[in-house]
């Protein structure tokens, strides 16, 4: 950009929406066909001799179990990529594989058929949640095992949650020792049912769980979801737990509530597919460009929580379903028909 003054001409940095000078930017610069800057490397002599690697002295503690050798391991998992084909979509800025947009569109497309499914013949235990006829109690309590332990991607998805289950009017917790989770449970064994016990003393704090969940009766539908979303920040109950949870509850009739925004954060596969599906880490824009694209494939914005799960995750996970579940061809048409499919 140019700016003339008193005779002189002078540039005058421009700044992109990310912060970074224009030219800078790998993103705006591509989009508005300017050159990237070249790369200054220092003009320092480079000496080809390697550096003497000196060995670390340890800082662990007395006692301290080395790391690796002990606790919970951390798996490093690749996510595999398509090849850069020239593919280019607004909704989608991160994207340039028409293959990693395919299965996006595919995602989307499973995850609005399970929203629809659960509304109209929810499967399983969904179903007793669904049941008017049940106390709310009961059914809100069901409704927090099945998201806590998720179900589980066989032919029979709810057998370890009806294994273990118990009523609300016990007052017992489930015994978890040697559950067999699904692939978004919450659960960690370490823990065992100190998560279930923080949820029975939330829902107490408030009278009841319907109390807990409704909130002000004047509540709209988002703010309810988003009020009870913060509410439920209870020790082990992670953000996918805690959105599939909700969602549950509102898409069976238990509670008039309905997300507003995926409440990205952290290190989920939800949030590091939006952000790299979307192009930007800023959460409000990261919210915002979610809007448009759950808009744009005419889906519930709720859609893009498991569906962005399974597309950054590589695999899919149909809770509930069934692994043999697949969307209606007229959705995934329409979700490949907004990313330019």
């Amino acid at each position: 950009m140019l700016k003339r003054r008193e005779g002189t001409l002078t540039d005058v940095p421009t700044f992109c929406r990310h912060n970074h000078l224009i030219q800078n930017c790998p993103i705006c610069s591509r989009e508005q066909a300017i050159e990237l800057r070249p790369i200054v490397s220092s003009s320092a002599p480079r000496t080809t001799q390697p550096r003497p690697s000196t060995p670390r002295p340890s800082r662990a503690r007395p006692g301290a179990t080395p790391r690796g050798s002990g606790g919970r391991a951390v798996t490093v998992r690749r996510v595999a990529r398509g090849a850069d084909d020239g593919y280019h979509n607004p909704l989608v800025i991160g994207l340039r594989s028409s293959t990693d947009a395919g299965r996006l569109a595919e995602e989307i497309a499973f995850a609005d058929h399970r929203l629809r499914v659960l509304e109209n013949e929810p499967p399983g235990l969904y179903a007793e949640v669904a049941g008017a006829a049940d106390e709310v109690e009961e059914r809100s309590w069901l409704a927090f095992l099945i998201a806590y332990l998720c179900p589980l991607e066989t032919d029979d998805p709810f057998a370890e949650i009806a294994r273990v289950r118990t009523t609300w009017a016990s007052g017992e917790v489930p015994d978890l020792d040697g559950v067999v989770t699904g692939p978004r449970s919450a659960h960690d064994p370490a823990r065992g049912a100190k998560t279930l016990e923080a949820y029975r003393t939330w829902a107490k704090r408030s009278g009841s769980q319907s109390a807990a969940y409704t909130g002000d009766p004047a509540w709209t539908p988002e703010r309810r979801f988003a009020r009870a979303f913060e509410r439920l920040s209870l020790p082990g109950l992670h953000r996918d737990a805690r959105f599939d949870l909700l969602v549950t509850l509102g898409r069976l009739g238990v509670y008039g509530m309905q997300a507003g925004s995926l409440a990205l954060g952290g290190a989920n596969d939800v949030t590091v597919g939006a952000k790299r599906a979307l192009g930007i880490g800023d959460p409000l824009l990261l919210e915002r460009r979610a809007s448009d694209l759950a808009q744009a494939c005419a889906v519930p914005l709720e859609a893009l929580d498991l569906g962005l799960h399974n597309w950054q995750r590589g695999q899919r996970a149909t809770l509930g379903l069934g692994p043999d579940a697949e969307p209606e061809p007229e959705l995934l048409a329409a979700a490949q028909a907004a990313l330019g499919l």
